[in-house]
């Protein structure tokens, strides 16, 4: 677009303080990024390194399902098929994987509802939910994070200790199963684990580039361990004499150290697996059997392991079956007393890692499209390993060898790694190598989430970990997080670790679910995701589901995880720092204040429901010493009077009943002298605290300035009001055409929106708001753009592009150019005429002041026959006159003394005329016939309104060029905004 347009429109939006839409000095890339929610301080002085551009693939689906698969899925899902048996085992799958995909799609939701800055699933929450719950969800995920690593670091030590080096175990192999409390193998999970940690300590401390290197190799470590499961229950199907054999007494499994002499290879167990050899080591009798079975039959046995391995089989600890207490010298036993909650408890952690993909938001090329897309495929993805993996182990290994946790009858080895084909080592070594990668993850993103958490200065105390090193490192919160992570790996045992995890997490799934049902009740103009797929009840059953296996599990867990949730709460309301993100819980207390004003009937209340609803007027004078006695008692006795509580509302206006308006209704009265005051009075002083207008909206009058007195009288109210509302910071909206905007006609065409200051957005906001009516619903949303003739347009029209689709509203983009820089002649004619329209209003004031009857008697006695007119010449102000009015020198004589004016005439008033008022009207009439052009069978236009002024006398010209804009256009609305209503590209 040319300069010189731009010089016309610019002056009538500069006293704005806004830039327009281009500015020569200012790059157009500037005007695309629309006003944006304030985070940290800290956050907005940091220079961020050049994003990575990550796409789905690389930067969510690899990672979350790396994340998710894990240790637990080796070490304890065969054990949960032994035990729960395939129905109760998928039925435990279903549901938590269920909880996991419904907060998927939550996730996905409040994701691509905005701009997901670092610290993930706690920078979801917070700027949703407020900083009082996002720092205690936020809290609850960082322990999530540093209990994880625990959890993982000591199923590594078992990993290590009872299959890879069971000769590191202190005490010896016989320990094995002495896992209580104090047990010996306890202690050895807590020296262990502890080593691991001081390792991973190291490893982490030297910086988040070289933890990344070990992400690929425990990728792929998992995927070929997962592939190796599926080729071993093949293998064995096809090859059933290459399954390894148990050893069985009747239906019970004997250890394998019972049956193999010290030394004895575990493959040659067929030959001590006799009733003559075992006769003294397990008193057999003539009724007893002992038979060697191979433990992996594969999918063709008979009779089918699917059969076998269907119904569960749920052992109290020391029993071997359920109800049958077993030999603990020789035969394989439980640890621990086993039901369906429990094992939904201990493998709920498996499933975890859903929000590893927000977290990743800052080296995504494309957020939006990426954490949608790569989460859900990554959750289905471990969800069809899991069911999968389950079937196979149901499907081709012995239940009573399912149900061997720690593979006593092997021998010490895993029961699942002797599956694997070609070798089991590929699976001890991508189990082993997975849970340390796990682990380094947990122990490298929980610090920095930490520091997020300190950075946004809620919580008072945390402050110390917001530093970082010089190479960008928090070595404060990974002192912290190794502290908090040693302590549980004092826990002992990696069961005991899962169950107290898994509160952590479902707390932080429920409020993202919560976050999502909440948002899409509320309806709040800036929920807007781009993620369509998804419903509150999604989010309420997702929310109730994670509730439900908190309290399902362990109660008591619950109750203190929910507790501790509180007290953070509490703690930030009270000492945090207060901080305004525009969260969901405020906007629910709006609206439920909202609904509960409206609840109150039309009608009077009844007696039993009346409240006293108080205005004190006390008058006293101020004094420093003494204090009025009265006073004090007066708002005593007001207290004991409000005491009832309760609100009255005011009769609606029947109007606002047909139309289906909900609102309150005031009558305001005044004399035509006090509107003015009486308007600023209205706007100060209606609302009840938070509850208040916002949002002021007009009618442009209908009828032409003076046209008679009543249409002056209505323009003048119409500006007293549009300056009384300017003034006082609200929002301005004036329909222009309101005669002609439906009612309740569905309307098919376009909304177009000519944005010419960088006003926050209203314009689209309240273009997006129409949008949800029935009747502008089936309208196109368009945004005008203007360009340059030297200036790309398709690259403006990529920009556009790119900035609607951050704000998650669908609309066309029309890019067009202006080529006529000339000042057009048009101009200043309209320019002359606003200008004898003015002196013309200016002179009909003075006839109100002075009364008609005096100022005719002043005409009829001043003036000489020559000036004097008729009378129809002195009415004729409105029609032809207007072309007419004398210069300024001539003018300062009778107030009626008009002269016809020649071109030589005109031409001296226009070198007179501002050249600024007239730049503003070549601006003003270029604008309209680009709308014109490209709008004018629209069914809506919308546009900036310009700073009214606060100059009574500059207002007519204001008028006027809004006059000029919008002339021969149908419906126009004129949008202002404060500044406050920006719409944002953040949740």
């Amino acid at each position: 677009m040319l300069s010189n347009f731009y010089g016309g429109i610019t002056p009538l939006y500069e006293d704005d303080g806004l830039p327009a839409f281009h500015d020569s000095s200012t790059p157009v890339n500037d005007f695309l990024t629309g006003y944006t929610t304030p985070g940290p301080k800290e956050r907005a002085a940091v220079n961020r390194a050049p994003k990575a551009n990550l796409g789905c693939m690389l930067g969510v689906y690899l990672p979350t399902v790396q994340h998710i698969l894990g240790v637990t899925m080796f070490i304890r899902l065969a054990w949960c098929v032994g035990v729960a048996g395939i129905g109760h085992t998928f039925l435990m799958l279903f549901l938590c994987c269920l909880c996991t995909f419904l907060t998927c799609i939550s996730v996905s939701a409040v994701a691509t509802n905005g701009v997901v800055e670092s610290g993930g699933a706690y920078f979801m929450i917070s700027r949703n939910l407020g900083p009082e719950f996002g720092s205690a969800v936020g809290i609850l995920f960082y322990l999530a994070n540093t209990v994880g690593t625990a959890m993982y670091l000591v199923g590594g030590a078992e990993i290590v200790l009872l299959y890879i080096f069971p000769g590191l175990t202190i005490g010896g192999s016989e320990t094995h199963t002495d896992t209580g409390l104090f047990g010996m193998m306890s202690n050895n999970m807590r020296v262990y684990g502890t080593i691991l940690l001081i390792i991973e300590f190291f490893i982490v401390a030297m910086g988040v580039r070289f933890v990344q290197l070990l992400a690929p190799v425990s990728l792929c470590c998992v995927v070929v361990s997962i592939l190796a499961c599926y080729a071993g229950g093949i293998e064995k199907t096809l090859l059933p004499e290459s399954g390894q054999r148990v050893c069985m007494f009747d239906d019970k499994l004997l250890q394998a150290k019972v049956v193999l002499p010290k030394d004895v290879d575990i493959s040659n167990i067929c030959d001590y697996c006799n009733s003559s050899y075992l006769a003294d080591k397990i008193g057999s009798t003539n009724d007893s059997e002992v038979s060697c079975v191979n433990g992996y039959p594969g999918y063709g046995s008979d009779p089918l392991m699917i059969a076998e391995n269907f119904f569960p089989n749920y052992p109290d600890f020391g029993e071997y079956s359920y109800g049958h207490m077993a030999n603990h010298t020789n035969e394989v036993f439980q640890d621990a007393k086993s039901s369906f909650f429990l094992i939904l408890a201990i493998y709920f952690p498996a499933v975890t890692g859903i929000l590893t993909g927000t977290n990743m938001s800052g080296d995504l090329a494309n957020p939006q499209r990426s954490i949608p897309a790569g989460t859900i495929a990554a959750q289905l993805t471990t969800a069809f390993v899991y069911f999968s993996l389950a079937l196979v182990f149901g499907s081709s290994i012995r239940p009573e060898l399912l149900r061997d946790k720690f593979g006593q009858s092997l021998h010490g080895g895993m029961v699942v790694a002797s599956l694997a084909w070609p070798n089991k080592w590929v699976l001890l070594i991508g189990s082993f190598l997975s849970t340390f990668g796990a682990a380094l993850q947990c122990l490298c993103s929980a610090p920095r989430l930490l520091q997020s958490i300190a950075k946004d200065d809620v919580i008072p105390f945390l402050r110390p970990f917001a530093k970082v090193t010089k190479k960008n490192e928090p070595f404060y919160g990974l002192l912290l997080t190794t502290l908090i992570a040693e302590f549980g790996i004092l826990i002992g045992a990696m069961d005991s670790i899962a169950a107290v995890l898994d509160f952590f997490f479902l707390m932080c799934y429920a409020f993202v679910n919560i976050i999502c049902a909440l948002h899409s009740i509320l309806g709040a103009p800036n929920w807007r995701p781009r993620y369509i797929y998804y419903h509150w009840s999604l989010s309420l059953l997702g929310a109730a589901l994670c509730f439900f296996i908190m309290f399902s599990t362990h109660w008591h867990y619950a109750i203190l995880s929910i507790l501790l949730c509180i007290l953070i709460y509490r703690y930030v309301e009270w000492k945090g720092a207060k901080k305004e993100w525009g969260d969901g819980i405020r906007g629910l207390a709006l609206s439920t204040a909202q609904y509960s004003l409206m609840k109150i009937p039309e009608k009077d209340p009844h007696p039993k429901n009346w409240r006293p609803q108080l205005l004190i007027l006390q008058s006293m004078p101020w004094s420093k010493e003494l204090v009025d006695l009265r006073y004090l008692n007066l708002l005593s006795f007001a207290s004991q009077l409000k005491a009832g509580k309760g609100l009255t509302m005011k009769r609606m206006e029947t109007d606002m009943g047909e139309l289906g308006l909900r609102g309150f209704a005031k009558t305001l009265l005044y004399d035509e002298d006090q509107i003015t005051g009486s308007v600023y009075t209205l706007i100060q002083s209606i609302g009840i605290g938070g509850l208040k207008p916002n949002t002021l909206l007009l009618s442009w009058p209908t009828k032409e300035v003076g046209a008679d007195e009543a249409a002056d009288s209505e323009y003048r109210t119409f500006t007293d009001k549009l300056l009384a509302g300017a003034v006082s910071g609200m929002a301005l909206l004036v329909a222009k055409g309101i005669t002609e905007f439906p009612s309740n006609v569905k309307l098919n065409g376009y909304l177009d929106v000519y944005w010419i200051v960088r006003d926050g957005g209203l314009c689209v906001l309240i273009t997006f708001l129409l949008k949800q009516s029935v009747v502008w619903r089936n309208c196109k949303i368009r945004i005008v753009g203007v360009a340059r003739p030297q200036e790309n347009s398709v690259e403006l029209r990529t920009r556009l592009h790119n900035y609607v689709y951050q704000l998650r509203i669908n609309a066309e983009i029309l890019v067009t150019e202006i080529n006529d820089p000339a000042l057009s002649k048009t101009a200043y004619e309209r320019t002359l005429l606003m200008e004898e329209r003015t002196k013309m209003i200016q002179q009909m004031q003075q006839m109100q002041r002075r009364g008609l009857t005096s100022l005719h008697s002043q005409i009829n006695g001043d003036s000489t026959p020559e000036q004097s007119k008729t009378s129809e010449e002195d009415n004729a102000l409105e029609g032809d006159t207007l072309m007419k009015m004398p210069s300024d020198e001539e003018s300062e004589g009778s107030p009626l003394d008009i002269q016809p004016t020649t071109n030589s005439a005109k031409q001296r008033r226009v070198k007179e005329i501002d050249r600024r008022k007239v730049h503003k009207m070549h601006g003003a009439i270029r604008l309209n016939e680009l709308i014109l052009e490209h709008s004018k069978n629209s069914q809506l236009v919308l546009f900036s309104l310009p700073k009214p002024p606060f100059l009574e006398d500059q207002v007519d010209d204001y008028i006027q060029y809004l006059e000029v804009i919008s002339s021969k256009l149908q419906k126009v609305l004129f949008v202002r905004g404060t500044g406050s209503e920006v719409l944002t590209t953040r949740s």
